[in-house]
């Protein structure tokens, strides 16, 4: 199949002026309403991520501020779910797109597609995975990747979307038309433990009850069985890259 320039991903760098890049990320939403479809691949400096449903959390705003200051700032995303942490060795890959309709006909072929890619990706560097979720790990979800058999499987992506209706001027005749962000975390070669303990440190510190295993979480790198991850985040980067490239979002 020949694509044409409105449905191939169009590849942009993270802005380097914007200090929180969840809301760089929520930018690549009006690329894909005027521009077409968008990808960025980027890593976040150490901290953490959550939805705003844990502002309803007693005394976030201080957890929050405790945390910054020691040096893992905890940012907002729009999206639902739960703690992602961020920091050295975790991949985010960032798509941006509009389908014809809003996210009950197109919630699912949007997770597959980002599934299907990142996967095909990681199948480049010797790691196959599929979807599942993985009970015990953090921001547990049904579209995980995971690797490893059954109730052995380890989470080594998490998923997240986030929907707009599309304004006004780039908008359907039928008014129909929807923008979608969807978002996923690739463990490179983050270490499970480190990332883990600060998840349950925020969680423990805003008394939420949750707990997360990181015997629940793998790295790439420890999947491929590297001792050695030089290079490997250049390489997951650019297999990553060329499945996006190859796939067509969902709905054009």
């Amino acid at each position: 199949m020949t694509l044409n320039h409105a449905t191939r991903f169009a590849f942009v760098d993270p802005d380097p002026a914007e200090a929180d890049p969840l809301q760089g990320e929520l930018a690549l939403l009006d690329h894909a309403a005027r521009q077409g479809p968008v990808a960025q691949l980027w890593e976040a400096p150490l901290s953490l991520v959550i939805p705003r449903s844990y502002l309803r959390q007693p005394g976030i705003e201080a957890a929050r501020a405790d945390f910054a200051a020691r040096g893992c700032p905890v940012w907002l995303r729009m999206s639902g779910g739960g703690l992602v942490p961020q920091g050295p060795g975790i991949l985010n890959v960032s798509l941006a797109y509009a389908v014809p309709k809003g996210a009950a006909t197109w919630m699912e072929p949007v997770y597959l597609h980002l599934c299907e890619v990142i996967a095909a990706g990681l199948r480049q560097v010797g790691v196959e995975t599929h979807w599942q979720a993985v009970e015990g790990s953090f921001c547990d979800g049904r579209y995980n990747l995971a690797w490893g058999p059954g109730d052995a499987a380890r989470k080594i992506a998490g998923t997240a979307q986030y929907w707009r209706r599309a304004p006004a001027d780039a908008q359907s005749p039928d008014g129909q038309r929807h923008l979608v962000l969807a978002h996923a975390i690739l463990l490179v070669d983050a270490d499970p433990e480190a990332i883990n303990a600060r998840a349950n440190a925020f969680e423990a510190a805003i008394g939420s009850g949750r707990h997360y295993d990181p015997a629940k979480v793998v790295s790439v790198r420890e999947a491929a069985g590297l001792t050695d991850a030089s290079g490997l985040a250049a390489r997951v980067s650019t297999a990553i890259q060329a499945a996006i490239a190859a796939a067509p979002p969902p709905g054009q």
